[in-house]
């Protein structure tokens, strides 16, 4: 078994009402109890309207909840915007930041990623940073250089914090762009060889406990081909999807990640 605790994380993206959320939760609680996954640590990113509504179907379980965004911004005049201490006020114990598709659709930048990055660590958040490559990168042979300048940015957020997060607390969730909600899916080698590459910038980058951190893998993981990713030694779990809306779906991914 991995010293590394696998993290399954289910982003929700922009899905779910009110009523179709409380089934998926009474759903997710059930499954989750009657399974017993200890070896997993479980966590749901819902969109922020409904972020009360997992912490009260949640809060007496062991499944966590969290963010899909934070601010890069401390309380005030940023209309639209969350802050982190009112992701703190609402019991997130994670934020993804940097998200693909935050970072296509919104414009941001490493810069502003790693803004975030050092708000959620402000404010002792869990943060699930995310990275990958376009397809016109990965064709042109620039993987390395496009994770090497994301995890630049975000290690310079975690390096020298004046209250570091703990190891445990760190995701980085490596996303291949041509492989989020595509269905398509990296092979078992080519996500390995990636988290590989980003562990060992994070160690190159000087965060000293880099082994701990978790590497996550994202892009059309599904019950299917879940097990044979995280069997990869470098991958600690999976961000996911589409699967993450359907309960059972989900807790097989789950099943994998422990038998990982």
């Amino acid at each position: 078994m991995k010293a590394r605790k696998p993290l399954v994380a289910g982003n929700w993206k922009m899905n779910g009402d009110i009523v179709s959320n409380e089934h998926l939760f009474t759903a997710l609680r059930a499954s989750l109890e009657r399974a017993s996954l200890p070896q997993v640590e479980v966590a749901v990113c819902p969109p922020y309207p409904y972020l009360g509504q997992a912490a009260a179907w949640l809060g007496d379980t062991g499944i966590a909840w969290g963010a899909q965004d934070v601010s890069a911004f401390g309380n005030g005049a940023y209309t639209g915007d969350v802050s982190a201490a009112m992701l703190v006020d609402l019991g997130c114990r994670w934020s993804i930041v940097g998200h693909s598709e935050r970072r296509q659709l919104a414009g941001e930048t490493d810069d502003q990623v790693a803004a975030k990055v050092s708000m959620c660590v402000a404010h002792g958040i869990g943060v699930i940073a995310c990275l990958g490559e376009t397809l016109e990168e990965r064709e042109a042979g620039t993987t390395e250089t496009v994770l090497g300048r994301q995890v630049d940015a975000i290690a310079a957020s975690l390096v020298g914090a004046a209250q570091p997060l703990p190891a445990e607390r760190i995701v980085l969730a490596y996303e291949p762009v041509w492989a989020i909600g595509t269905g398509r899916t990296a092979s078992p080698e080519t996500a390995q060889a990636a988290h590989r590459f980003v562990r060992e910038r994070l160690v190159a980058r000087g965060l000293h406990d880099a082994a701990a951190v978790r590497i996550v893998y994202g892009g059309s993981v599904k019950a299917g081909n879940a097990a044979s990713l995280f069997a990869m030694p470098d991958v600690d779990g999976g961000l996911i999807g589409g699967a993450s809306l359907v309960a059972d779906d989900f807790l097989e991914i789950c099943r994998a990640a422990a038998v990982a």
